[in-house]
Parts: C-alpha cells; sequence; structure tokens
C-alpha cells in the first residue's frame, strides 16, 4: 500500500497515530501533579518535535545512506527560515508560498555548497561544510544585516508591503496562517483533570513531517537509495563498475539540504522570528547528535533522537531545586537536601550533562541508537516468549537496521 512493504507501512502507521494522537501521548500526568512537570503536550514542544524531526530526517539521508558527515546543515536551516520570512515580509503571511521558497532557495544553496564540498570526503568534508556553514552565520549576523537584521533578526511588521495581503486594521499584528487560519489557533479539550490542546500549527507541521517521513522510506527502499548505501560501502568499487559516484552523493546533498530548508521554513511558519543563531555550528552539531542518539541509517531513529534531545531541552532543564524539594518532601531535612544537591547538578541548567552521559552511553553500548535498545528489548521478549521463560544465555541482540 502507498507503494510500501507491509512492514514500512506499519511503521508509517505507527508514527502516524503517535503524532496525530500527540496531545493524548505527551500528556500522560494529571494538571497540577508532582509529575505534570514531565507532560510535553504543550503546542511550542509539540511543533519543535516534528520540526527538528524533518531536520534529522533529512541529515540521515546524507549521513546515515552515504556515511559523508556535514557539520554545516543548520546553514540550509537559517537560509530555509530567512527566504520564507523574506516571503511573508513581500508577499503574505500564508505560510504554503514561505515553505515552499524556503525548500527552493535552500535547495539552491545546497548545490553550491555540496558541490564544492563534495571535492573531498571524511573529516575534509565535513570541516569544509562547518566552514560554509560559520561563513554564512557571520553573513547573517554582521554583513548582510540590511537583509537578515543582523544580531536583532528579522520578523513580520505591520508596514511590509504583503502584495497578496489586504490591509490590516489598526491595531492587529501579523500572523503566519493557513488560508486564513491562524497557526496560533488551539482547542482546549479538559476531561477530568487532564487539559489537552490541539494546535492547528502542531498539525500543520505534522502533517508535513509524516510527507517527510514517507519520502524518506522512499527513498531508502529506491534503487536511488541502494545507491546510496553503496557510496558507503566502498566508492572505489563503485569507480571499478563503471559508476561515478559523485552525482549520487550531490543529489542526496541536495535532498538532505532541502530538507534542512523546510524545516527552516516551518520553524518561521510556527514563530514568526528569524536570527543568525539558527545558522550557528552548535544548530549543526545538534542534529548530527540526533541522528546518532536515535540511531544512523535507520527511518525511525532521527525522529526519536530529535524528540528526546528537545524533551530534555525543554522538559528536564525546568527542573529547579523548588521542585526537588517538593518531591523529596517526604524524606528527613538532611536527607532531603542532601539529595537534591546531589541531583541538581544534572538538571536545569546542567541538563547538558545529562545529555552527555545519555549520548556516552548510547555510543558504548547501543552503537544503534535507541532504535537498536527497542530491538534489543523486543528481541529479548520474543526469546522469552519462545523459551517459556528466562532467554538462553547465548543469546544476541539483533543489530539495528
Amino acid at each position: 500500500m502507498l507503494g510500501l512493504n507491509k512492514k514500512d507501512f506499519l511503521l508509517l502507521l505507527i508514527v502516524t497515530m503517535l503524532t496525530m494522537l500527540a496531545p493524548f501521548v505527551l500528556n500522560p500526568f494529571p494538571e497540577g501533579s508532582a509529575l505534570a512537570q514531565f507532560n510535553a503536550g504543550y503546542p511550542d514542544l509539540m511543533q519543535r518535535f516534528v520540526i527538528f524531526g524533518i531536520f534529522a530526517i533529512g541529515f540521515n539521508i546524507l549521513f546515515g545512506l552515504t556515511g559523508y558527515l556535514s557539520f554545516g546543515h543548520a546553514a540550509f536551516l537559517g537560509v530555509g527560515s530567512y527566504a520564507a520570512i523574506w516571503m511573508m515580509k513581500l508577499l503574505t503571511m500564508n505560510v504554503i508560498p514561505a515553505i515552499i521558497v524556503a525548500v527552493v532557495v535552500a535547495g539552491l544553496f545546497s548545490v553550491v555548497v555540496g558541490f564544492i564540498s563534495l571535492r573531498r570526503s571524511g573529516i575534509y568534508f565535513s570541516i569544509l561544510t562547518l566552514a560554509f556553514a560559520m561563513m554564512s552565520y557571520q553573513l547573517a549576523y554582521s554583513v548582510l544585516t540590511p537583509i537578515t537584521g543582523g544580531e536583532t533578526g528579522l520578523q513580520p511588521k505591520v508596514n511590509d508591503p504583503r502584495l497578496l495581503d489586504s490591509a490590516l486594521v489598526d491595531g492587529a499584528t501579523p500572523t503566519a496562517n493557513l488560508f486564513g487560519l491562524s497557526m496560533r489557533s488551539s482547542y482546549e479539550l479538559e476531561i477530568g483533570s487532564w487539559l489537552f490542546t490541539f494546535n492547528a500549527g502542531y498539525y500543520v507541521a505534522a502533517v508535513v513531517m509524516l510527507l517527510s517521513f514517507y519520502l524518506a522510506i522512499r527513498i531508502f527502499r529506491s534503487p536511488f537509495g541502494m545507491m546510496l548505501r553503496a557510496v558507503k560501502s566502498n566508492q572505489n568499487r563503485m569507480k571499478y563498475t563503471g559508476l561515478n559516484p559523485k552525482p549520487y552523493t550531490l543529489a542526496a546533498f541536495v535532498i538532505s539540504g532541502m530538507y534542512a530548508g523546510l524545516a527552516g521554513g516551518l520553524m518561521v511558519a510556527m514563530d514568526s522570528q528569524v536570527g543568525p543563531e539558527r545558522m550557528f555550528w552548535t544548530a549543526s552539531g545538534e542534529v548530527v547528535l540526533m541522528t546518532i542518539l536515535g540511531g544512523v541509517g535507520t527511518l525511525i531513529g532521527p525522529v526519536l533522537g530529535a524528540g528526546a534531545i528537545k524533551y530534555m531541552e525543554n522538559i528536564i532543564s525546568k527542573i529547579n531545586t523548588e521542585i526537588l524539594h517538593s518531591w523529596f518532601s517526604f524524606l528527613p531535612d538532611g536527607l532531603e537536601d542532601l539529595i537534591v544537591n546531589l541531583t541538581y547538578p544534572f538538571i536545569g541548567k546542567g541538563w547538558h550533562l545529562t545529555l552527555g552521559i545519555v549520548f556516552m552511553l548510547v555510543v558504548i553500548f547501543l552503537p544503534g541508537g535507541l532504535v537498536e535498545g527497542a530491538q534489543r528489548i523486543a528481541g529479548l521478549i520474543r526469546r522469552k516468549d519462545k523459551s517459556g521463560g528466562m532467554p538462553p544465555a547465548s543469546a544476541k541482540a539483533e543489530p539495528a537496521e
């Protein structure tokens, strides 16, 4: 169905269900409870999950299939964002033209960067892409300020021309919309002590993410995807057979850059504020972490990695000492203070320390990322069922795809 085999269609169906039901899945704890801190079902964070999922899916097409590690993919994210914001300032606040132009401009920019960077491989390719990203950041930050807004960035203003939009009434502010439906529109459903928020912007981004995920599956299973795997396996053997790997690597690079531009356009559609920080090298490093954490070369891995990192960034980082004291208030005062003091360095502003520990554990014990961890658990359950009890001592986990 949809050109997919049974396994891939089931994976797409599961991702679709989880995405559409995210307001319920991400809000497991009732409002006002001590564990409500861990709820992630609010619009801004859900949008980040799917948008950075798109970013990581595209990066995985390059890194996971060809083995080319780019440290400059944030440049395409930023270029897509700037293209989208200028469409909103000049043409219309409708998100469709902004997203389309973001993808096109990021694709054109990635052709130039890829054509130059792919003349080298390995660490030299990575350094070249990093150099392009940092040059793009500096241009946006200080050189091209009339176009980029410099340090303060860009956002839609009331006096922007917007050729396709009617004039705003006095006191109104321009907001991104989809044929009149504001991306900020939300509907709240209260069931007992639970509060679920359904946001228009999130569902627009979610549909785009599902389409991007479907396209990634088709790429992975296509003859083109097989050629990209051959590039990763051994380029010299490809050349001996008369095949030139350069067109395939450049195509993968451009597709990956267009995914990044799509994510950048969606970021503007959800939050119409663009600054050069989106092109900084840390943003490029973040998508690398997402892909490795979830599982390089897997279909669902980058989405899981993006969700894990954004969850830690937005949930774990907000836990402070007051919340910790409320959790451990049942303990004697001395023991309570000890546990809080031992825990606090790993949360709040120290959430990067926790992320680093998680990343090291995954790299050491789960080279296939979170996907490999899930496969190992599933394998243990299947072996227990077959043996009627304990799994055999000689059993080994299957590696991630």
